[in-house]
């Protein structure tokens, strides 16, 4: 992967902007693809709610790796993010 990526929080999350969407990789095996740039971008009480979702179940701060339910329960959130922001 030679695609430029920055860290997402202190731990393993990486984000890799693509133009209007981005990935973000927890590893070289799993990631989210083509995330709506304006979903990733979106606030709540001053809070990326994204990026807060995935730091609080990071390892460094649960203690375990991300379980299945956790991934699935994210990608649903992606979606439901990406149509409440709609196209910006």
């Amino acid at each position: 992967m030679n695609e430029p990526r920055q860290e997402v929080m202190p731990g393993q999350f990486c984000l890799a902007p693509r133009g209007v969407v981005v990935d973000v990789y927890q590893n070289y095996n799993a990631y989210w693809r083509d995330i709506p740039l304006n979903a990733w971008n979106s606030r709540l009480g001053g809070y990326q709610v994204l990026k807060k979702g995935l730091s609080c179940r990071e390892s460094r701060v649960s203690g375990r790796a991300l379980e299945v339910g956790e991934v699935n329960w994210f990608s649903e959130v992606v979606g439901r993010v990406a149509k409440l922001v709609g196209d910006q």
